[in-house]
Parts: structure tokens; C-alpha cells; sequence
């Protein structure tokens, strides 16, 4: 899709279900560790960049289960096999459990990226200042599809089908839900003043843990159900 195409968010429309975003648990800060990029979720743990690391840890517990020496200054993500992490200009694609870098792409930012997601075959790249999110071919880097967004652009996951990213302005964040197709703003989960979302991902079920930049936590946010 070529830019003049691309679907574009505006100003939240009066539809917009708009509430405070209910925070149900707090991770960290974990000892060593000063801030949070990318976060991710492997089915059992959550994965966060911290930015010369890669952690693993347990969200029934809040122990740290696995480190991988792997920088991640930006969004991570799981296939269901490989993490895949933004490193500066690039995105790594790593075996967890062995901390291999097993291929790399150019980031789309080229450095500027933010959050990122996998979903249907593809990665999810936010642009936080650009204000965008690109849909990527995972082998090549190449940008398929834009989505343009008002706010700048943090975390970005894929639940059910419900496209969510985060947004990171000043003292102000929030968790949207987006229409995919139109780029409509369709609910808002506004954090509490000075509460950040860095990188962000879904459980796949109830939950959204995000990462709180400078202040090294995880934050595990309910997602709302369906209505």
C-alpha cells in the first residue's frame, strides 16, 4: 500500500469508549536493570529489552527465569518459535534458547523505531515520533502497509484479531484500540499521570504487560472484554 494510501488516525471519534486503564500488577524494578524498551510474551513468560539484555521472567512469580546478552533499545516480539528484536538500525531474529542471532533485517525506522508485534505472517513496527506503524516482511524488512497515527507511536500488539498501541506523550499515555482497515480509534485505556508505555504485548488473553521506560518496570494491564 503506497503512502497516500494509507490509513490514517485522527482525532478520537465521540464513539470511542474512553476509561482508566485498570493496572492488576507491577514487575520490577529488577536489580541491574534502569529501563524497559520492548516487551513481549512467549505464551508462559514475559520478555523484555532492557537495553544490553534480553529478561525472562515469570509473571505468576516475578522471578527472572532466563538473560540473554542481546542489546534491545526498542520493540521485541515472538513468532512462536524466534524473539525478534529491534537493535539500533537493525532487527535481530533470535533462537531463545540458545541467544543465537539466527538472521537480520533493517529496522524501517532506521533507528527511530519503537514498539513491535508479530501477527499474520508479519512484523508490527512503531515509529514513535513519525507517529506510524508499519506491517513488514519478516525476511526482508520490507514495508508493506502504513497505518498513520496522531499521537507517537510505543508499543504495539495484536490480540484476537484487535490491533492495540501504545502512546507516550509528555505526562501522557494511553493504550488505544484501532481499527485496522479505517485506522479509527475505537477505545482508549488512559494511564494514570507520569505512568508510561514503552513497549507493550498482549498474554493473548486478559492481560497487557508494558514496559514503564526510566522507571525499569513491568506493568500488567487488564485488557477489557469484548462488549
Amino acid at each position: 500500500m503506497n503512502q497516500s494510501k494509507a490509513e490514517r488516525i485522527g482525532k478520537t471519534p465521540a464513539a470511542a469508549r474512553v476509561r482508566a486503564a485498570e493496572i492488576v500488577r507491577e514487575y520490577g524494578p529488577f536489580a541491574g536493570i534502569s529501563a524497559i524498551h520492548g516487551v513481549s510474551h512467549d505464551g508462559k513468560r514475559v520478555w523484555a529489552a532492557t537495553g544490553s539484555k534480553l529478561l525472562a521472567f515469570d509473571p505468576q512469580s516475578g522471578q527472572i527465569a532466563r538473560t540473554l546478552d542481546r542489546s534491545g533499545d526498542a520493540g521485541t516480539a515472538f513468532d512462536g518459535t524466534h524473539l525478534y528484536q529491534i537493535a539500533e538500525a537493525r532487527i535481530d531474529k533470535i533462537d531463545p534458547a540458545t541467544g543465537d542471532i539466527v538472521a537480520s533485517i533493517p529496522a524501517p525506522g532506521h533507528g527511530a523505531d519503537s514498539g513491535m508485534a508479530w501477527a499474520e505472517g508479519s512484523l508490527w513496527v512503531g515509529q514513535y515520533r513519525e507517529r506510524k506503524i508499519h506491517q513488514i516482511d519478516p525476511e526482508t524488512g520490507a514495508v508493506l502497509r502504513t497505518i498513520e497515527s496522531n499521537r507517537f507511536v510505543t508499543g504495539v500488539t495484536w490480540v484476537d484479531g484487535e490491533l492495540w498501541h501504545g502512546t507516550w506523550e509528555g505526562d501522557a499515555s494511553d493504550i488505544r484500540r484501532i481499527n485496522p482497515e479505517s485506522g479509527t480509534v475505537l477505545e482508549r485505556l488512559e494511564m494514570p499521570p507520569g505512568v508510561g508505555v514503552s513497549g507493550m504485548e498482549s498474554d493473548g488473553a486478559g492481560l497487557f504487560y508494558c514496559g514503564g521506560g526510566p522507571s525499569g518496570k513491568v506493568r500488567a494491564v487488564r485488557r477489557p472484554s469484548g462488549e
